[in-house]
């Protein structure tokens, strides 16, 4: 899963802005476009463009002088090629601009950028070929591998009091999550996001937020009877056309009835559990409450369609906030005024259900500028960095101190970050991409009747044997 948060528009300029300024493409001293050259040049409003000029002055990166225009601060640029240099490894999108924000002129980040389809082999290549980056940005999903192989150093070696902070101050399950056995803690979570149960509160009315399957079946039959052929009571990412966002989707659905995909050792997706959830999901469609049609979506219609009215409710992640707040032009810490997050329903054999996932930030043991890779990573995991990131994306951060700083500002984070502390990670393995695929196609065809839930989870359960090379354990 890594679909990345929408950011606001000044705050991509910003970005940009600051990507070529460190680039070099003003020069030292050099003028940057006037406001009017890049409303024109990026479709802008004047609002936007404005305040990340105003952003770059305040924080020394540029300079204002009125009437003759925004200028590269020559103090800063010295100070940013006086810096060391460290290499990074991230996909492609935010990551880049966010640790550069993060880092300022203190260091020079000199980065390599990947689809994640393609990041965990550029990352191995790497390795194997000695010329790993001092810092990476990787899916959570690869760490269980690359702690395997010993290609990550443990975060105690480089910092053991920056060690016993992080410990006691990010939420349990990102901490337990990447501590191996003789390694310790080898990869440190980035702002997160959890999959969940969205609503519209005026659609609910007086009626309480499902907590159970029998109560998401009833409010989605009461909910259908009572509306029109063109909205519907439930809707989520139901097939690959959606990519992980499906996959995401039905994991989560599946912990909140207490199935599991694979364990370190086996397969354990072929049981009864797992049957069960995908014939409730076969029911709700036969209710009228689920519309087979969500075979089709593509990873954010779902919240379209919520923030639009064509839904009740959808199946999705937190940071899917920022879609909601944009279609309904809403500002994002207002969200949670409209739309309401919830755990997932629970079925008859789980616990309400919230799966978490996203990257991770982790220090190669090829890193030739291992100090200078953990001063970055102090400077990402700043509590008021954090504080910033999340207030723009809508994602949540892994610290609870940083909790506790949003909570008063901003309602959704209240609500929906608190939901980290009872989270359950994504399955790990070395061909996750060819996982998630298999459980995408499961769960479209038993939506399709393609296949019957039982059957579906018996072909999917050896596919994904055979992929992980790991043996079934069939309950």
């Amino acid at each position: 899963m890594e679909p990345a948060p929408t950011l606001p528009a000044y705050y991509r300029l910003k970005r940009r802005l600051l990507a070529d300024i460190e680039a070099g493409h003003y020069g030292t001293g050099g003028r940057l476009p006037t406001e009017h050259e890049l409303c024109a040049a990026y479709g802008l409003s004047r609002t936007p463009v404005a305040r990340a000029l105003s952003e770059l002055a305040a924080e020394g990166v540029v300079v204002r002088h009125r009437r003759r225009g925004t200028f590269v601060d020559p103090g800063w640029m010295a100070a940013l090629r006086a810096a060391p240099q460290v290499s990074v490894m991230a996909t492609d999108g935010q990551w880049a601009g966010q640790l550069r924000e993060a880092m300022g002129n203190e260091l020079r980040l000199k980065i390599t950028t990947a689809p994640l389809g393609e990041l965990r082999a550029m990352f191995r290549r790497a390795i194997a070929e000695g010329r790993g980056p001092d810092f990476a940005i990787v899916d959570s999903v690869w760490v269980a591998e690359f702690a395997e192989s010993h290609m990550l150093t443990p975060i105690g070696e480089l910092d053991p009091a920056w060690a016993a902070e992080h410990d006691a101050d990010f939420v349990p399950p990102f901490v337990d999550a990447y501590r191996f056995e003789g390694q310790g803690a080898v990869a440190v979570h980035a702002p997160a996001d959890v999959t969940g149960l969205w609503y519209d509160r005026a659609a609910l009315g007086e009626t309480p937020a499902p907590h159970t399957w029998r109560d998401l079946r009833a409010l989605g039959r009461t909910l259908a009877a009572g509306t029109s052929r063109d909205r519907h009571a439930l809707v989520l990412p139901g097939g690959p056309a959606a990519g992980e966002t499906a996959t995401y989707a039905l994991v989560a659905l599946l912990v909140a009835n207490g199935a599991t995909v694979f364990t370190p050792d086996a397969v354990t997706l072929d049981g009864p559990a797992a049957v069960e959830t995908l014939r409730f999901l076969r029911r709700l469609v036969d209710d009228g409450v689920l519309p087979a049609e969500v075979v089709t979506y593509d990873k954010d219609r779902s919240a379209r369609m919520l923030a639009a009215g064509r839904a009740a409710m959808f199946v999705g992640a937190s940071y899917q906030a920022e879609t909601l707040a944009e279609e309904t032009g809403t500002p994002l810490a207002n969200v949670s005024e409209r739309f309401g997050f919830v755990p997932i329903p629970a079925g008859p054999h789980g616990p309400p259900g919230i799966l978490c996932g996203g990257m991770v930030y982790c220090v190669p043991r090829q890193a030739r500028h291992p100090e200078l890779a953990m001063r970055l990573l102090r400077a990402a995991t700043a509590p008021r960095w954090l504080a910033e990131v999340c207030s723009e994306t809508g994602q949540l951060p892994p610290r609870r101190s940083v909790i506790d700083a949003l909570a008063p500002v901003s309602p959704f984070h209240a609500e929906t970050a608190a939901l980290l502390e009872h989270a359950v990670v994504r399955p790990a393995a070395p061909a996750y991409a060819l996982v998630s695929a298999q459980l995408q196609t499961m769960l479209e065809g038993v939506l399709t009747r393609r296949w019957s839930p039982s059957a579906a989870v018996t072909l999917t359960a050896d596919r994904i044997s055979a992929i992980t090379g790991r043996p079934i354990v069939r309950s």
